[in-house]
């Protein structure tokens, strides 16, 4: 699988904001410890934009960038073989086709090394109006299953589910994860202290408010 069947398999972009947004809280919960998330949200990336970012501390990530006009993702698999650190630069047709309204995130030092080289192995867009995420068109490396490391990466994306969610915290944090909780925070329902304590007996509703109100999640419901 590569970037161009990733295309086809993501969520339209206000449900991929949701998404990541849900995936935020549900680590903020279950890990008040920021640097030991994988997922992050932040709604006031910029004034104009918001940021959803995925991290897993080995080297591997990506950055989903919101704004008025579409979102534009970025991903890098330290250990794929069209890193731009094996090849002069990013890999051939990456980055070739994107659109002008999204070229300044190319540059962004959010998403460079300290050279300025882009830090991606793989990138999608999709415009306001757009009807499918787009790629650029790429001759990937022959003999490989996953070359840009897309499909792995962007895997809890292309399947929208709790049950994935659930799988993934119950491996990554090892502990068990209600099912019931990560519906509701998938849902978007605001916050209660029966959620929290069912994925975190030791956090409260008050210990969240930052977090909350950094991924722009709906208020709690307990006052």
């Amino acid at each position: 699988m590569t970037v161009h069947d990733v295309a086809h398999l993501l969520p339209d972009v206000s449900r991929l904001a949701d998404l990541c947004r849900s995936m935020a809280v549900l680590e903020a919960i279950l890990s008040p410890d920021w640097e030991s998330r994988h997922h992050c949200y932040a709604t006031a990336w910029t004034t104009k934009e918001e940021l959803a970012s995925m991290d897993n501390g080995s080297g591997d990530e990506y950055s989903i960038v919101f704004s008025s006009a579409g979102a534009y993702i970025r991903c890098f698999d330290h250990e794929s073989v069209m890193s731009p650190y094996g090849n002069d630069g990013p890999w051939p047709g990456v980055l070739d086709s994107v659109p002008q309204v999204f070229q300044h995130y190319i540059t962004e030092p959010a998403f460079c090394d300290e050279t300025g080289m882009p830090v991606v192995t793989a990138c999608l867009w999709r415009q306001n109006g757009d009807d499918h995420w787009q790629t650029g068109m790429i001759d990937f490396p022959q003999d490989q299953n996953n070359p840009d490391g897309s499909d792995w990466l962007l895997a809890l994306l292309m399947d929208p589910s709790p049950e994935a969610f659930q799988r993934f915290a119950e491996d990554y944090y090892e502990v068990p994860v209600d099912i019931e909780a990560v519906r509701h925070v998938y849902a978007l329902r605001p916050l209660t202290r029966e959620v929290v304590s069912s994925l975190n007996i030791e956090l409260t509703l008050e210990d969240l408010a930052e977090d909350i109100a950094i991924a722009g999640y709906p208020p709690s419901a307990d006052r």
